[in-house]
């Protein structure tokens, strides 16, 4: 499965964000889906996730009630609406792909690239 994330840019503090990430390969339904995220200097943390059916949906406390996750698997496509954002959101996004699903990055063997979020205050 190969990733492409996109959808970041520069957003004022309240605003929104819609992010997106693009999958290849044929078994992309398979999958439970998840995004992260890496401020600069900070380590990588757990933003989201989605189970292959969409049956169930996990996120981080920081983002609980400003963020939904959702996917489309008939487009193989996965997205990360973001409202309400707040400085202390900017970072790198990753989209990632796994067998099983959880908090770990440990769980999800395929990544995006990333792409930047940036909220101004």
């Amino acid at each position: 499965v190969q990733l492409q994330a996109s959808g970041g840019g520069l957003v004022q503090a309240g605003g929104s964000l819609r992010l997106s990430c693009a999958a290849s390969g044929r078994t992309f339904s398979s999958y439970a889906m998840g995004w992260f995220r890496q401020a600069q200097g900070k380590e990588r943390e757990f933003v989201a996730a989605i189970t292959w059916s969409s049956s169930l949906t996990m996120y981080a406390d920081s983002v609980k009630g400003r963020f939904t996750i959702s996917r489309d698997n008939a487009k193989n496509a996965v997205a990360l609406q973001m409202n309400s954002l707040k400085p202390e959101d900017t970072a790198v996004y990753y989209c990632a792909a796994g067998e099983g699903w959880g908090r770990s990055s440990n769980w999800y063997r395929y990544w995006g690239q990333g792409t930047q979020v940036t909220v101004s205050s």
